[in-house]
């Protein structure tokens, strides 16, 4: 999976709009292998993009867990942590 792709599903508050849109802009670019398509192309990426992000928005509110909801700064203090332990201290 793209790293840039984060987990979406069972946090509180719940994923917005735009974080939806962000990962589906990632996905699109990870398999068309292009960040930004041609003019050719940029119709059928933004469609894609467009229809990637609803689905994905589906899966979420359809999705089913017993499992307690995560906390966003939480995750993002062990992601930190993962990081300063595998990069080091930012200067």
């Amino acid at each position: 999976m793209c790293r840039n792709i984060k987990t979406l599903h069972n946090f509180e508050p719940p994923a917005t709009e735009d974080e939806i849109q962000a990962a589906a802009l990632q996905y699109v670019r990870k398999v068309s292998g292009s960040q930004k398509p041609s003019k050719a192309n940029e119709a059928v990426f933004e469609r894609a993009v467009d229809e990637i992000s609803a689905i994905t928005s589906r899966l979420l509110a359809e999705l089913v867990t017993t499992a307690s909801p995560r906390d966003r700064e939480v995750e993002a203090a062990r992601a930190r942590a993962r990081a300063e332990k595998r990069f080091g201290r930012a200067a």
